[in-house]
């Protein structure tokens, strides 16, 4: 006969919260009539974001939130998404139903989101379709408080201090929506990718 002694008061390992995080895309209402509901919207809102959905999401606290996809993350042009909203690139999303994007919700509405929910922010760059400065030249604009055009350019969208950004994912689901990748393939992108998506700031970026 076998025993098995559970020795409740000596815990051997710790599990990281963050393997319990959280996900938003531009599918359906995730994000529109979801999480965005914009300033002009009669729902209770604080900044364009639904504060039933924000007060439900505090409540239990969630660790990590990753945007713009999924699918979408690897059609997506992060400086599509920022600025002014009426001069913002309009997009089809090819991946959910044909619709159009408006990119109302882009970089800087998510990590607003993020500080709202006390969440750490995890966002997924674009080797689908996008370039390699493409992606750089995003982790430059979120992490960076050097003088560069980059950030130049976030300054001027109002946003004077670099956020923090601790997960950047590279590319998503590269098998299949994300380029029908081999995997062969892909680790060499991959390789490539990552080269430059350089800390900015002090903070490490996973």
């Amino acid at each position: 006969m076998l025993t098995s002694v559970i020795e409740a008061n000596q815990p051997q390992e710790r599990i990281r919260r963050e393997i319990y995080g959280h996900f938003a895309e531009h599918l359906g209402r995730c994000i529109y009539g979801g999480f965005h509901v914009g300033e002009q919207s009669v729902i209770r809102h604080e900044q364009g974001l639904r504060l039933e959905l924000i007060e439900a999401l505090r409540r239990i606290r969630i660790p990590v939130l990753r945007w713009p996809g999924g699918c979408f993350a690897d059609e997506y042009h992060w400086k599509d998404g920022i600025g002014p909203l009426t001069l913002r690139k309009k997009m089809v999303n090819t991946h959910w139903g044909g619709d159009v994007e408006d990119n109302s919700f882009g970089t800087h509405e998510f990590l607003h989101l993020c500080e709202t929910l006390d969440c750490a922010p995890y966002i997924s760059g674009n080797v689908g379709s996008g370039t390699v400065s493409e992606m750089q030249e995003w982790v430059e604009y979120i992490t960076s408080d050097a003088v560069t055009p980059m950030t130049e350019l976030r300054r001027k969208n109002g946003r004077e201090k670099a956020w923090k950004l601790p997960f950047f994912g590279v590319g998503n689901e590269s098998w299949g929506c994300g380029g029908n990748m081999r995997a062969d393939y892909y680790a060499d992108l991959y390789r490539h990718y990552q080269t430059y998506v350089r800390r900015y700031g002090p903070e490490r970026i996973s």
